[in-house]
């Protein structure tokens, strides 16, 4: 039935009804700010209370997004680099009046990409220094096999008072980032990592690798200051945390 659903109902029109379907007031996405019955689940193995039905935002996405607005980081004239941008934020951030937006992602074989995504290796960057008010670069340094020189490069291309948000995977039971460069079987590395293209899983050190770097960093695990009915109705992992860094006015690096 659901097949021939499909060649009789136009997609504009499933999709339609498919969002009719899941309107509500259960959640609401903090990113396109729409009601919703639930969150989808997602993931390998599925999880439940992950994906937006509307925006397609996962908890991560939402919680940087909650960070932005509650500093103020959403500001109109921003340059603003975007690295493996998530589609729900890069429309609303490419939406701000007078904003100068930049993706960039490594580019694999077999994915396709915007047309205005560029071909980006966060260890060599070819933007001059002090160039962005805002980075966003979530969930890939842990992919990152010299994440040391990735976090130098992205303190060099960041403006000074500018400000990074630059969430990872992080165990905080574990006092010491885990990572061992002979480890390159992808199974080896789910079990270590949690994922086949991981190649460490940060402890509480990470806040000291970003300040090696040169950054002032905040770390602020949001779901420990709000309600448990903000948590649940904005979607959001607690065992997630922002980790924002910015550069100091008085640290600009020279041309």
């Amino acid at each position: 039935m659901s097949g021939l659903l499909q060649r009789l109902v136009p997609s504009r029109m499933r999709q339609w009804l498919r969002e009719r379907a899941l309107q509500g007031d259960t959640v609401r996405c903090p990113i396109c700010e729409r009601g919703a019955i639930a969150y989808l689940p997602s993931g390998s193995p599925p999880r439940p209370h992950v994906l937006c039905p509307f925006c397609g935002s996962r908890e991560r996405a939402r919680m940087a997004w909650l960070f932005l607005k509650e500093h103020g980081l959403l500001k109109p004239g921003s340059h603003i680099l975007h690295v493996a941008p998530e589609p729900c934020m890069r429309t609303r951030l490419k939406a701000l009046p007078m904003v100068r937006y930049v993706a960039g992602d490594r580019k694999e074989p077999g994915y396709t990409y915007p047309s205005d995504t560029l071909d980006l290796d966060v260890t060599a960057m070819p933007f001059p220094d002090d160039q962005f008010d805002l980075i966003l670069c979530s969930h890939v340094l842990e992919h990152v096999v010299d994440d040391r020189l990735a976090m130098r490069e992205l303190y060099r291309v960041l403006k000074p008072g500018g400000w990074a948000i630059l969430m990872v995977p992080l165990d905080r039971a574990c006092a010491v980032t885990q990572e061992d460069a002979t480890v390159v079987d992808p199974e080896e590395r789910k079990r270590r990592y949690g994922q086949f293209d991981h190649v460490r899983l940060y402890g509480r050190d990470y806040a000291e690798r970003l300040k090696s770097a040169g950054f002032i960093v905040t770390e602020d695990a949001m779901t420990e200051r709000m309600a448990s009915e903000e948590v649940f109705r904005a979607g959001l992992l607690r065992s997630e945390m922002v980790h924002a860094v910015t550069k100091s006015t008085g640290h600009a690096v020279s041309a």
